[in-house]
């Protein structure tokens, strides 16, 4: 097995196109109907639908945009919820459900008190959030997704799409999540430390 490690993430394109391949595994179910639409001003990076018919927002941040990105996914939410009658009638058959709330999923490498709290307020069946962390594996590199906030009943709710009761249970834990641990990692006491 080659070493993995932690690494920055690359360039944004480069971070996007992983994270496509990746959103199946972190919210079962899911479908991508647009990447990269223009919204409220500025771009959502992913437009998907639930198996329900709900519509989903994914929007990406950097380390620092966690607090930012729940104000942006508030905008665009509402943004798109204003347009989803007229989506319905311009593509009948993508089975979009237009009473349904829009939901927001935020994906950042971390996120701080201030959106948490926000996060909280809001509650998951508006906008819930996954951290990303870049793996370097070999010569490759990899988007690991899981949810910062599994042991916090307010925010633990599960993935879009799920099955799942959110209650977290260690000895099944969610199909999102990774499963590796730090020594799989190979992370130091210090390294750890930042994601705690």
């Amino acid at each position: 097995m080659p070493d993995l490690q932690l690494i920055a993430p690359p360039p944004r394109d480069e971070l996007i196109a992983q994270l496509r391949g990746r959103l199946g595994h972190a919210v079962p179910g899911l479908r991508v109907l647009a990447e990269r639409l223009l919204g409220a001003d500025s771009t959502i990076d992913f437009v998907a639908l639930e198996p329900t018919g709900r519509v989903v927002l994914i929007l990406v941040g950097d380390r620092n945009d966690d607090l930012e990105l729940v104000g942006r996914g508030l905008a665009q939410r509402a943004w798109v919820s204003a347009r989803l009658g007229d989506w319905t009638q311009l593509a009948p058959n993508l089975g979009l459900e237009p009473d349904a709330e829009v939901r927001v999923v935020l994906a950042c490498p971390a996120f701080g008190a201030e959106a948490s709290a926000a996060l909280r307020a809001l509650g998951s069946s508006v906008m819930t959030a996954v951290t990303y962390r870049c793996v370097q594996n070999g010569v490759g590199f990899e988007v690991l997704l899981e949810h910062p906030f599994a042991m916090d009943p307010e925010l633990a709710g599960e993935p879009v799409g799920s099955t799942q009761s959110s209650t977290p249970d260690s000895s099944n834990p969610p199909s999102f999540r990774t499963g590796l641990s730090d020594a799989d990692l190979g992370l130091t006491p210090e390294e750890r430390s930042e994601f705690d």
